[in-house]
């Protein structure tokens, strides 16, 4: 029986979900469909997916249709949850890219689009939600071929839209989907819809396009024998109306997915890192990859593998090639939505689950030990959003570590750490959305948190040159404490320290002990307990005491030299600056530009990519503390954005008033 695998991606809200549901239906693997407001979808099974109404994990769905085994990924929407996204195409042969009749292409559909051309997937474009109000295809198909780079062609053509959508054409034979007929006045947008589809399939044939050019005719059969072989190619991208909610055009996809979709073996030879090849065949070397890992209350840990190459049984001991560990599963596993059920062998192809091993991780390459391979590694985006984690009681103080070990395993895109200046516990993660999920899966592993936005980790600086003495003398019987320098501070990159002393005023053995005395000023800071950067310090003269001198004296020394200097340095606070890229529709570039200039922002440029703007600015971490919910509110959820560090820069002087105010407040009360 042929096997296909299939994933389906789209922007958040354009039905996929609801699709996989139709599909499963349609395919008799289902009776009753299920629906995404009532959380009774195969997909969406899990507590957290049906009290949020989205998908948050990818599901593994079976289905049959015409003698072949069809596994269809079914992925988040939301792009927080790009390691599932990425992984589940990655795991793939093809993918369904769903696009809204109301809404076109979004910023979430050219991130997934971008995902499959890096892997070069075939895919099948579905024009979803047909039957909406405001549906409109054309409309939809334009916005495909203007901000998606590829070759895409429509397939079908509906007739009606919205309220009056009651079924497809096919446009290379003419015939309408049951239940429907194709309106008199649709002939000739049939006609040139077709001409349009014979141009677009002949320009993937060489043969044929010569043939053409010199005016032969080309038999339906021989264009229909060139439209699936360019699909399953990946050089023309099918375009097919329908709506997954009413079922119209479902049964026309089911076909199209078992005669377009490439085969594992269709795909060609696999390369690893350092040039070896594996055929995708049953019988050649094992090979696979853990392309997603989720921890089960029940089972333990899943680890989720495509099988690229071989067969592997319970039993067998294959390599962690990515790692350099032998693990031995003796168990193997296939999910259908929430069940998994155990099967003899797992063959290239499939979509495989391996239990209770925890030397397994996302991305990780397994393979025979006797032929080595070891394939690329998942690339993933760094985190855009972080919060403070507050455990509520000392209990959760204590397993807060290892539950968030435990959650990072699940999802490497979340990072944990303690921030070094603040001493806060930070969680970062894809999108506000995305931690929050975290969030609610740490109180699942009994680990119960408040959160906040972060502390700042401000800076404090000098913007001139300064002298001063710092002269530590104390006698309180026996022997005294001595210690006397004079220092020159200076504003530079980093942080300095030397020496000018001649004529041994300060022995050599004294200057390690100033120093150290500076740099414990330099971390108390000055103006609001800020550590102190971008600071020179040069030692120019000083004096010693034969008896009283030592190291902790000229070590206070040190650290008063440094204080007593910074009055005269005009010393000023500085606050971390991220650039921050924004994509989103053109329609919304002028609010996104708006917001910004609210947030103390330095714009530094709008570029246009297909329909989305890229907005690139320079603004103060501060100013977004909460710009993923921000950004869904001011774009309806059509936005996306990135951050990366840019160092500091100065805070102005009326919010640098505010801040040290209330950091001093926050000192006293400590």
């Amino acid at each position: 029986m042929s096997v296909r695998i299939v994933s389906i991606a789209a922007h958040s809200g354009a039905g996929k979900t609801t699709l996989a549901e139709a599909l499963l239906h349609q395919s008799g693997a289902i009776t009753r469909r299920g629906r995404v407001e009532d959380g009774t979808t195969q997909s969406d099974f899990s507590e957290a997916e049906k009290k949020h109404g989205f998908s948050i994990s990818t599901s593994s769905l079976l289905l049959k249709h015409k003698d072949t085994d069809i596994t269809v990924l079914d992925t988040p929407g939301y792009a927080d949850f790009v390691r599932e996204i990425r992984g589940a195409i990655r795991a793939a042969d093809t993918s369904l890219m769903v696009v809204s009749a109301v809404s076109g292409v979004e910023v979430g559909t050219e991130r997934v689009w971008a995902t499959a051309d890096r892997f070069n997937m075939p895919r099948i474009v579905v024009i979803n939600k047909m039957d909406r109000e405001r549906a409109d295809f054309h409309m939809a198909l334009a916005s495909v071929k203007s901000s998606l780079p590829g070759h895409v062609a429509a397939a079908y053509l509906p007739v009606g839209e919205g309220e009056h959508f009651r079924g497809i054409v096919n446009i290379l034979t003419g015939e309408a989907s049951e239940g429907a007929e194709v309106p008199s006045d649709m002939r000739s947008t049939l006609r040139d819809a077709r001409s349009e589809l014979v141009d677009a399939i002949v320009e993937t044939d060489d043969d044929l396009m010569n043939r053409y050019l010199e005016g032969e005719d080309i038999s339906d059969d021989e264009l229909h024998s060139a439209f699936m072989k360019a699909v399953h190619a990946g050089t023309l991208y099918p375009v097919i109306p329908l709506s997954a909610e009413k079922g119209i055009g479902v049964r026309e996809l089911l076909n199209l997915m078992v005669d377009g979709l490439r085969s594992a073996e269709e795909r060609g030879n696999l390369v690893g890192q350092d040039g070896e090849e594996r055929e995708p065949k049953k019988d050649a070397p094992f090979s696979a990859r853990v392309w997603r890992s989720s921890v089960d209350p029940y089972v333990g840990k899943l680890a989720f593998i495509r099988v690229w190459s071989g067969t592997l049984k319970p039993g067998d001991t294959v390599l962690n090639t990515t790692h350099d560990i032998e693990v031995k599963p003796a168990h193997l596993y296939v999910m259908n939505g929430k069940d998994i059920q155990e099967v003899p062998e797992l063959t290239a192809g499939m979509i495989g689950v391996i239990t209770k091993i925890q030397d397994l991780h996302t991305g990780d390459t397994l393979a025979d030990p006797k032929h080595p391979i070891r394939y690329d590694e998942l690339w993933m985006p760094e985190p855009a959003h972080t919060i403070a984690l507050h455990p509520t009681t000392r209990q959760d103080e204590d397993k807060i570590g290892a539950a968030m070990q435990r959650l990072m395993e699940e999802d490497p895109t979340l990072h944990f750490a303690r921030e070094p200046q603040t001493g806060e516990q930070l969680l970062s993660g894809m999108g506000d959305m995305h931690t929050t999920i975290a969030i609610e899966k740490l109180a699942a592993l009994g680990v119960n948190v408040t959160t906040s936005a972060p502390q700042i980790p401000y800076r404090e600086t000098i913007h001139a040159a300064a002298e001063a003495q710092g002269k530590h003398k104390k006698q309180s019987g026996g022997h005294g404490q001595y210690g006397d320098c004079k220092i020159r501070i200076e504003h530079g990159d980093g942080y300095g320290f030397r020496s000018a002393v001649v004529g041994g005023a300060i022995p050599g053995k004294y200057i390690p002990s100033i120093e150290k005395g500076v740099q414990d000023a330099l971390e108390r800071g000055f103006l609001a307990g800020f550590p102190i950067q971008d600071v020179q310090v040069t030692v120019l003269d000083g004096s010693y005491h034969d008896v009283d001198s030592s190291d902790i004296a000229f070590r206070t020394a040190g650290s008063l030299a440094l204080k007593n200097a910074m009055e005269n340095a005009k010393p000023g606070l500085m606050e971390p600056v991220v650039l921050l890229k924004v994509r989103v529709p053109a329609q919304f570039a002028g609010d996104i530009i708006g917001d910004l200039q609210t947030r103390r922002a330095r714009v530094q440029g709008m570029d246009p990519e297909g329909t989305v703007m890229v907005v690139s600015a320079v603004v103060p971490q501060a100013e977004l503390q909460n710009y993923s919910a921000d950004l869904r509110s001011i774009t309806g959820d059509r936005g996306a954005f990135s951050v990366k560090p840019q160092g500091y820069q100065d805070v102005p002087d009326h919010i640098a008033r505010k801040v040290i105010e209330e950091r001093q407040k926050q000192m006293a009360n400590a």
